[in-house]
């Protein structure tokens, strides 16, 4: 029953994450200023997220989990119900960072501690559980979140998910045992694995592949309302796009072990460079006339990028088995990196181009993810033995 705490916990950092992409034109109305402004909410948070988040495990690495744990949520809290009553730009970004503290104190430990608390064969599928509340997330709890916002104001849904988070909160509290294992990875052991070559590779693909769906992310609702969708139809987006990535992890799983994780990363990088560019494509050709085309690039790009997502982490954990841990939270830093760059670029195609030009350029971005990751399967082929005559 705690990893399902654990998985609430993770759902509810997922909403938050992932809502804000529906809410920017009207953050960006409310406080008087320009949606590629508001989308440095998005790429202050990413960026917190990754450096803090192995800085502060390190920092915290000999204290008990379960009070690791409330503390994270306790701060990820605070940072919701400093959103909801923000005045002004610069207390709703400062809040967001503080969210972004929170959430990436609390997504590594949340795995780590559904490890400790399962029985060892039952530990697989713990970690999947909590994984799976993120996936949930973008299924149930950004398109509910978007919702309420457009019905409330975007501050409810900021209080939509402190109300959450409370409840997860309660029950880890309640149902977690405390002297929980303290064996977070110290920083010099984190970057003896991130010296690795390979796993270097590794994440600059995490991250271009997650800069390029960002770019374009982070103002989903943008050219959508360009095209004349209301916020009851962007919520139908965001829900087909969840609902696209749930499917895409899923389906990843089973292709990375019938097709081998090369393979199976490579169409899922193939996919989503293509979603993303006929995005662009059907905005620009299309104008009055791309609601279900639209609607059809969006699911192409979430069942393909999320596929990526599990044959990527199976590819890194045969690189370091024996440090899959820290090699995984490396790979997590890198992929809220690549987010945080693809929030600033997204808004600079805003100020300098046009909403139609995000997908081309995120598309370009996932297509140079898919080069690398195709010239590191070439290095690692198997070499043609020479026979001697």
């Amino acid at each position: 029953m705690s990893v399902f705490w654990l998985a609430l916990a993770a759902f509810t950092i997922g909403t938050e994450g992932f809502v804000i992409a529906g809410l920017l034109p009207d953050i960006a109305t409310d406080l008087s200023i320009s949606v590629s402004a508001a989308g440095q909410l998005v790429t202050a948070y990413a960026l917190t997220y990754a450096v803090g988040s192995p800085i502060l495990a390190v920092t915290l690495n000999n204290i008990d989990r379960r009070t690791v744990l409330a503390l994270a949520l306790a701060i990820f809290i605070a940072g919701n119900l400093a959103a909801m009553v923000a005045s002004n730009y610069a207390l709703l970004l400062a809040s967001r960072m503080l969210m972004a503290l929170g959430s990436g104190l609390c997504m590594p430990t949340a795995l780590a501690v559904s490890v400790a608390v399962a029985s060892p064969e039952r530990r697989g599928r713990a970690v999947a559980l909590v994984t799976s509340g993120l996936t949930v997330a973008t299924v149930i709890g950004v398109p509910f979140g978007n919702l309420v916002g457009s019905l409330f104001g975007w501050r409810a849904t900021f209080a939509m998910v402190a109300l959450i988070g409370a409840v997860a909160l309660a029950g880890l509290l309640l149902g977690l045992p405390k002297g929980l294992p303290r064996n977070t990875a110290s920083l010099s052991e984190r970057l003896a694995v991130a010296r690795h070559g390979n796993v270097l590779i590794a994440l600059l693909i995490t991250i271009l592949w997650a800069l390029g769906g960002f770019t374009v992310f982070t103002y989903f609702a943008v050219p959508l309302r360009g095209l004349g969708f209301d916020a009851s139809q962007i919520s139908l987006a965001l829900l087909v796009f969840g609902g696209a990535a749930a499917i895409g992890n899923m389906l990843g799983g089973v292709l990375a072990d019938r097709l081998g994780t090369l393979m199976t990363a490579a169409l899922g990088l193939a996919g989503m460079a293509s979603a993303l560019i006929l995005h662009s494509l059907v905005l620009k050709l299309m104008p009055g006339q791309a609601h279900y085309a639209v609607l059809g690039a969006i699911f192409l790009w979430g069942i393909s990028g999320w596929a990526f997502y599990p044959a990527q982490i199976a590819s890194i954990i045969r690189i370091e088995p024996q440090a899959s841990m820290i090699a995984l939270s490396l790979n997590a830093s890198a992929m809220y990196l690549g987010f945080a760059i693809g929030g600033a670029l997204g808004g600079a195609v805003l100020a300098t181009l046009s909403p139609t030009d995000l997908g081309w350029i995120g598309g370009s971005s996932v297509t140079a993810s898919l080069l690398v990751h195709l010239a590191r399967g070439w290095q690692a082929r198997p070499k043609p033995v020479k026979i001697a005559g």
